[in-house]
């Protein structure tokens, strides 16, 4: 009865405080060596990411530098199939932690420890993960998949950063063609923003409601001299000439005063000339 307590005991998950399960890693099936790796449900109700389900996320600390993603994927498959895998140099939220380069640009990563995120296609495979026991080992360098270190993942490192000059010119021109539709619908947007400034005949301005989520933006100084070109266009619009009687006669009374004037004005300009006139005899 003793012999087989004890190896119930063994065959048991090993949990530590925090909630984290203890799992190890060999790296050959030869290797007298392990490293311990911590895992836990990954359980952030601030989270809302739909990149790590709260029910099929698994976290995991002590990642050691020689598990690369593909590693990860291949290591914690054994419980079930793996929708994706993130490293990461410290704990925290899926939203910005990588800068959104090129697949063939990537920041220089840094060397150490990391953690995980590890995604599950269903939420048993995370309970599976969290049963496994501590005494049997994760392998991660196997015949069937060797994973290279020393010399050999520098060489292996150094081939691949050698962009293949096709792939690369496809990227470029599928970045150009992006550019230029995006280019496209701008200007498109703006010729559309400008037809509705403009008033039609009768100096009506069609007002319409923008795309949710747009921000009202600061006028400008055409902007505000479009909109006092129409306020004064208004006005001369509203301003009745000759609509009432007294209006006519003033206009009237106006007209025959400027005329006065001008009557006025050419008599002394001909008085002028006919005083500067000098007598000829011959």
């Amino acid at each position: 009865m003793a012999a087989s307590g004890k190896k119930h005991v063994r065959n048991t998950a090993c949990v530590i405080p925090g909630g984290f399960t203890v799992l190890s890693l060999q790296f050959s099936p030869d290797s007298p060596a392990q490293h311990s790796v911590f895992v836990k449900e990954h359980k952030v109700r601030a989270e809302r990411s739909s990149g790590r389900p709260l029910d099929r996320t698994l976290f995991v600390l002590n990642v050691p530098p020689y598990c690369s993603r593909e590693v990860v994927r291949e290591l914690f498959s054994i419980f079930g199939n793996v929708s994706s895998v993130e490293l990461r140099d410290h704990p925290g939220s899926s939203e910005g932690s990588e800068p959104k380069l090129s697949r063939f640009f990537r920041p220089a990563e840094k060397q150490g420890f990391k953690v995980g995120y590890i995604v599950f296609e269903k939420s048993a495979s995370v309970a599976a993960a969290k049963s496994h026991p501590r005494h049997v080992p994760l392998v991660v360098s196997t015949d069937q998949r060797p994973v290279k270190t020393g010399v050999q993942k520098w060489i292996q490192q150094y081939s691949q950063s050698f962009i293949p000059p096709d792939k690369l010119q496809q990227s470029v021109d599928a970045f150009m063609q992006d550019y230029d539709k995006r280019k496209e619908e701008e200007e498109e947007r703006q010729r559309n923003e400008a037809e509705k400034q403009k008033d039609d005949e009768e100096g009506w301005v069609k007002v319409t409601r923008g795309h949710k989520g747009t921000k009202a933006r600061p006028h400008s100084e055409a902007a505000n001299h479009r909109a006092l070109q129409r306020e004064m266009r208004k006005k001369r619009r509203k301003e009745l000439m000759n609509f009432y009687t007294w209006q006519h006669r003033n206009t009237q009374k106006e007209h025959i005063a400027e005329l006065r004037k001008k009557f006025e004005e050419d008599k002394q300009r001909i008085a002028l000339m006919r005083a500067q006139r000098k007598f000829r005899p011959y």
